[in-house]
């Protein structure tokens, strides 16, 4: 059993079993990776405290993000080395003043300094798309749907943060739109651990199949059936 199923009452998970859901899905023809919002913003600086990071940038997520950095430059390198498209999505501060954010407190956040900033290990590459948004989904309001049918892709790959926001609602989409959608689920992080988890219960229940790393990475290289 997955780590993350633990957090679900038994009893949730034969109901679910029950009626129908929890189907895995394949590897379609051509994937994508995206990678929400993977900046100090929602990080925070390394080897801080959940409290001491949330102080530094009240959107991060602590210990748990640097958790689950090595996983997401892995899977950031399978898609590489494959020459697959990796889409990278940030807050937009500038269309964030007027369109408003992703959430629904009026909080004021400073994006200057290095929130917007991707940690190195993970930063993009030359080629690799910087997708700025305002809101929960990487689709909403964005050409990243066109981006992806212009690409050929029918499967997209979700990664980042946070599993209970902006990772559900890109997920969402993705199924949305038509896209055969995998969540990471060591690759993603949240500042709720419960919040990680249910998430992920849910999404592998309606929306998307959830991975782990190892198991997305076995997948690529797995032999095709004749």
């Amino acid at each position: 059993m997955k780590k993350w199923m633990e957090v679900i009452p038994e009893a949730e998970q034969k109901t679910y079993k029950r009626a129908g859901f929890f189907e895995k899905a394949e590897l379609g023809e051509r994937a994508a990776l995206i990678v929400v919002d993977v900046t100090y913003g929602f990080t925070g600086s390394e080897s801080l405290t959940l409290e001491q990071a949330i102080q530094e940038y009240p959107t991060a997520c602590g210990p748990a993000s640097w958790e689950a950095m090595p996983h997401i430059a892995a899977l950031i390198a399978l898609f590489r080395e494959r020459k697959l498209p990796v889409v990278y999505s940030r807050t937009n501060p500038y269309d964030t003043q007027f369109a408003g954010g992703a959430v629904k407190s009026k909080k004021r956040l400073n994006m200057e300094g290095m929130y917007n900033e991707f940690p190195p290990s993970i930063a993009p590459i030359e080629g690799e798309w910087v997708l700025e948004k305002t809101k929960a989904s990487a689709f909403f309001q964005t050409p990243l749907q066109a981006y992806l049918v212009k690409e050929r892709v029918d499967t997209v790959i979700v990664c980042g943060v946070s599993t209970s926001g902006c990772v559900r609602a890109t997920s969402v989409d993705s199924h949305s739109n038509g896209f055969t959608t995998f969540v990471v689920d060591d690759c993603c992080f949240d500042r709720s651990y419960f919040s990680h988890c249910t998430n992920l219960f849910d999404l592998n229940a309606k929306y998307a199949t959830v991975l782990s790393l190892s198991e997305v990475t076995e997948m690529f290289i797995a032999p095709v059936a004749q």
